[in-house]
């Protein structure tokens, strides 16, 4: 969904339309909000991530917990899981709920409280900029990596993730056409992503 956000150079194919900053916004992301951004360090990529961090705030994760303005988040564990790690791989994690400041809830993943980005930080979110996270915490390449994400820029969203559209596990290349049918997750396809704010139950995973 681009209508809310507005539109900025990136809400349209190719970067094509050479808008300096955004126009027609209703509103700004928000905490909690799963976004589609073209990857600072390769505008031709589209990430999906969960907004964590608005301008102004500091962000760090000390032991797998996420700290936002030195306040650790809540969260409570809910049980072991297997998840589908791509390639036709699965990894066992505890789901927790993590309530982010403002309300909203969701569910991340974790393997341990020990991975490379369980320690990460402090940074500082820019003006005009936004820190984003994967809620698979410990298979997540996001703000946390500086020299890939780091800060999202206001005008590199492209809009709100409202419906998963298609979903693969990644065992087939585009060109694998055979490969097809075995490498759909079909119980993802045209999923629904609840707004965090109306829901009773916790939104889908922005991986």
């Amino acid at each position: 969904s681009k209508r809310e956000y507005g539109y900025s150079q990136y809400s349209f194919p190719f970067g094509a339309i050479p808008i300096a900053d955004r126009i027609w916004a209703s509103k700004m992301p928000d905490r909690g909000d799963i976004i589609v951004f073209k990857l600072p360090s390769d505008p031709s990529i589209d990430y999906i991530k969960r907004i964590v961090g608005l301008p102004g705030d500091t962000i760090q994760t000390i032991n797998g917990r996420l700290y936002i303005n030195d306040v650790m988040v809540d969260r409570q564990p809910v049980n072991y899981e297997r998840i589908d790690r791509g390639n036709n791989t699965e990894m066992t994690v505890m789901r927790y709920i993590e309530t982010l400041p403002g309300g909203v809830m969701h569910s991340i993943y974790e393997e341990s409280d020990a991975e490379e980005l369980d320690n990460a930080g402090p940074f500082t979110v820019p003006k005009g900029h936004y820190f984003a996270m994967g809620d698979n915490r410990d298979n997540s390449r996001d703000s946390r990596v500086q020299e890939l994400v780091g800060f999202i820029p206001l005008r590199n969203i492209v809009g709100r993730a409202d419906v998963i559209f298609f979903s693969t596990n990644g065992s087939a290349q585009l060109f694998e056409v055979w490969k097809w049918p075995w490498s759909i997750r079909y119980d993802r396809l045209f999923n629904r992503i609840v707004d965090p704010r109306a829901a009773t139950a916790p939104s889908a995973p922005a991986q």
